[in-house]
């Protein structure tokens, strides 16, 4: 009986080892094969996104699904024939879900810098941003010195957050307790800032420019740009064993962008006299 039960010890032991083992292999792998033949045979792509990022990706009050992205997305891979699905996402995990190989996809005002380069591959850019500061005018905040000793919010997983961390003098340092407050949506931000429990958010200007002109107290926001704040790009971001994946959709985006249907959704979503208009070169 001794005996029995110390086998079986070791078995509970051994055991949840090789199916450790066997995870990491099969993770391991969705990081590094090229899935664009299993993509094409099942006609599906999945982009993972944050559903409440207007206008990028977001739900309408009837839960339909639009946005920008949601169109570029569509149309890229309309050219191949292959239906993409949207999957909404904790933005904080999307390197995760990505490398899990849950989502085939990062397609939703995803920027390039350097510390996501290390974790994933991306498509060629397609979009400017910069980071901004949003506040209430009643609070007479008009710069990032104002800020001193005053509550910030920022998205968890933003790049808005990575800036913060990466320039520390330039505001981090300045926020109360030197920490931002950071929330998983920035409409959750928003209900925060128009409450006076924070008196800013670090954004991107793409979210900050649409959401406050569709709010009925637009008039009562100010948004602050500093030169000392990057511009940015968006891309598409992917696994980096996906070479064939990453080749399509450079592609698919160089030929909306010469037969003019990229022209048109950016006018679709920013206008025509929009700063937005026109992909990276």
């Amino acid at each position: 009986m001794k005996r029995f039960k110390a086998v079986s010890l070791i078995l509970l032991l051994i055991v949840p080892l090789f199916l450790l083992a066997g995870c990491e292999n099969l993770t391991s792998r969705a990081n590094t094969q090229d899935t664009w033949s299993r993509i094409q045979q099942r006609k599906r792509v999945i982009v993972g996104l944050d559903d409440s990022f207007v206008p990028m990706g977001y739900r309408q009050k009837d839960g339909k699904l639009v946005g920008y992205d949601i169109d570029l997305a569509r149309a890229v891979f309309k050219q191949y024939g292959i239906k993409v699905d949207f999957q909404p996402i904790d933005w904080s995990m999307k390197e995760t879900e990505l490398k899990n190989g849950t989502i085939d996809l990062l397609w939703n005002g995803y920027s390039i810098n350097p510390d996501r380069a290390k974790k994933v591959a991306f498509s060629r850019p397609y979009l400017r941003n910069r980071q901004i500061l949003v506040t209430k005018k009643a609070s007479d905040i008009k710069n990032l010195n104002d800020m001193t000793g005053k509550s910030l919010g920022v998205q968890s997983g933003s790049t808005g957050l990575t800036v913060l961390d990466e320039k520390p003098k330039l505001l981090k340092d300045k926020i109360k307790n030197k920490e931002p407050i950071q929330y998983d949506t920035f409409p959750n931000a928003f209900i925060d800032l128009n409450a006076n429990r924070i008196q800013g958010i670090l954004m991107d200007e793409v979210y900050a420019d649409y959401y406050i002109k569709h709010q009925q107290n637009s008039r009562d926001y100010r948004t602050y740009v500093s030169k000392q704040l990057p511009m940015e790009s968006f891309a598409v971001g992917m696994r980096k064993g996906d070479k064939t994946l990453q080749k399509k959709i450079n592609d698919g985006l160089g030929k909306l962008q010469q037969n003019g249907e990229l022209r048109k959704i950016n006018e679709k979503w920013f206008g025509q006299d929009s700063n937005y208009l026109g992909p990276v070169n």
